[in-house]
């Protein structure tokens, strides 16, 4: 600050000159640095510095170049610093001689506090982990970040009110060392108490009791009020959450949890344009209506119109109950046109759902509508099980979704699992009895530092009497296309008559992709896809693709680009997918 100050009150002293021109000579990790920091690199390009000024820069180099090299660790540096007139422009020669670089040779990290006889194993691991060890560069932003990091996760965990009670760096610049001593005082555990909520006017403050996961009681833990948090947010309420604790020591037994909300509009119109190799180009709008009847109920209907597909649907869902199940009422309808199937599904029912940090649970009772018919009208082969007309079933549900990764929007390692599973009984609003399953996995296995392989896999069935099934088309299996078999049209596999592909009984693909990210959002793929969807396991007919792709980890999620080349069929078609783990 004191060359600055200098600077300015010199400032009207004399005349300003023509810009100067400097010559630094340093070693790294230093001349970048001094590039970046020492005034007379920064002033150099400026054209209102006097001659009084230039020259109180050079005289007080040195002394700017000791207090920057110092903060990477050089506490015996040589600076020579001299200017230059005898030209239009005049030249500043810097030679800076780096010296020696000062090592940690010592570490003097102690927790005091009720945490060193309460949670020893917690002290320790803060110990243990402390970032800078002996042998490394000692830097002034690793010694604070040092610092910072451990107090952060000493706070992380019971001790909210944990503090850093005192800190040195004894350097010897004579030994090159540096010796290191930091004392962190945990004060008392925290525990959490009751939920105080702010912020709520529209929706009901009992919404967000009604998803609470924590206990009264229960130790204090980031991670935790981190769950309460993504929890409020899952509902359609809030479009923003703060969750946090009172940290004085005073109050750690039954911290109040002070919760702080911010409401969405009881109203929102949304639209969006957009495209899919599957089902082709898009057009959709959206209507949300989230206090209808005054009591917080959720109103949600969707148009969404495609070259291949066109979809409606309203929801109606209540808020969550004391144990964060929602439950809701839905209708819609569905048309596809793909594969020389005209498909139109209508469905209505009722669903009980809970979502929770890993894991998703959802009783479903609904009832199916299908008309399918043949776009060319041509005969209907004797070996299609799948019945052009109309079938209705109503078919009793369970779902179960279970997420053990590391991220929910990028994961590199762990699983996704879900399951469903449902039964229809002839003559109650169903044409013919059947049982329904299908399961789908994805597994993330990372290799190095940032490269990824993906395993996935999905397996369906409809098991029912032999023969023709008066089964609702949209519950059947075909495959192919973005997330299923790449190097195939949407839905092209089943089986195949004629050039129509009809919906089969059965289902399963696999999948094997190997990513290698060049940056931390940019990356390539290959991969091999295989599946069939069939009536019958002794007539099947394998299907194999094999492509590459481009990945990118964008702000809403991972961005897929594919290539992907039909073994069986010859071709090569594009695949483009927008999506994070179900």
């Amino acid at each position: 600050m004191a060359p600055l100050m200098a600077i300015v009150l010199l400032c009207c002293a004399n005349p300003a000159l023509a810009k100067y021109r400097v010559e630094l000579e340093a070693q790294a990790p230093l001349k970048s640095l001094l590039s970046d920091f020492l005034d007379l690199m920064r002033y150099r390009d400026r054209d209102d510095i006097n001659a009084d000024q230039l020259e109180f820069m050079v005289a007080t180099a040195s002394e700017q170049v000791r207090d920057l090299a110092a903060t990477e660790g050089y506490f015996s540096t040589k600076t020579e610093a001299t200017l230059e007139r005898g030209r239009d422009t005049p030249l500043v020669r810097i030679r800076v001689e780096n010296g020696p670089r000062t090592m940690v040779t010592a570490t003097h990290i102690d927790v005091t506090g009720p945490a060193q006889q309460d949670a020893p194993r917690q002290a320790q691991r803060l110990v243990n982990a402390w970032p800078l060890r002996p042998g490394e560069p000692f830097r002034q932003g690793d010694w604070t970040a040092a610092k910072e990091s451990s107090l952060r996760e000493l706070n992380r965990h019971s001790y909210a009110a944990a503090k850093l009670a005192n800190s040195r760096a004894d350097i010897h610049a004579e030994r090159e060392a540096a010796e290191l001593f930091a004392t962190y005082d945990s004060g008392p555990a925290f525990t959490l108490g009751p939920l105080t909520v702010t912020g709520t006017r529209r929706y009901p403050e009992r919404i967000v009791a009604n998803v609470n996961p924590l206990q009264p009681g229960e130790p204090y833990d980031v991670d935790r009020l981190l769950e309460l948090q993504r929890a409020i947010l899952r509902t359609p309420y809030f479009s923003n959450v703060v969750v946090d604790i009172d940290h004085d020591p005073a109050h750690a037994e039954l911290a109040p949890v002070n919760v702080r909300v911010t409401e969405y509009p009881t109203q929102r119109l949304r639209g969006g344009v957009g495209y899919a190799t599957d089902t082709g180009a898009r057009v959709e709008g959206r209507y949300t209506h989230n206090n209808v009847f005054g009591r917080a109920w959720v109103l949600d209907s969707q148009l969404r119109i495609e070259q291949r597909r066109q979809l409606g649907s309203l929801d109606l869902a209540m808020p969550p109950d004391a144990g964060a199940w929602t439950n809701s009422g839905h209708i819609s309808s569905d048309r596809t046109t793909l594969e020389g199937i005209d498909l139109r599904s209508r469905r209505i029912g009722v669903r009980r759902a809970r979502k929770t940090e890993k894991d998703d649970y959802a009783y479903t009772l609904e009832y199916y509508r299908d008309r399918l018919d043949q776009i060319d009208g041509t005969t209907l082969p004797s070996t299609i099980v799948a019945e052009p007309g109309s079938h209705q079933a109503l078919v009793a549900g369970y779902a179960r979704t279970h997420r053990a990764v590391d991220d929910l929007v990028f994961p590199r390692r762990g699983y996704v699992a879900s399951f469903e599973a449902g039964v229809a009984a002839q003559g109650l609003l169903t044409d013919q009895s059947f049982f329904r399953f299908y399961g789908r996995g994805r597994r993330y296995l990372p290799v190095g530092k940032l490269d990824l392989v993906i395993l996935r896999g999905e397996l369906g069935t409809v098991i029912s009497k032999p023969g023709n099934a008066s089964i609702p088309a949209s519950l059947l299996f075909r495959a192919g296309g973005t997330d299923s078999v790449r190097g195939y049209a949407y839905q092209s596999i089943g089986n195949e008559v004629d050039g129509t592909v009809y919906p089969t009984r059965y289902l399963a693909t696999a999948s094997a992709e190997y990513q290698h990210w060049f940056t931390r959002d940019w990356g390539g793929a290959v991969f091999y896809d295989l599946g069939l969807a069939t009536d019958s396991w002794s007539h099947k007919n394998l299907f194999h693709g094999v492509g590459v792709g481009v990945r990118w980890r964008s702000p809403v999620g991972p961005v897929n680009a594919d290539i992907g080349y039909g073994i069986q069929n010859h071709n090569i078609r594009p695949h483009f997918s927008l999506g994070v783990a179900f």
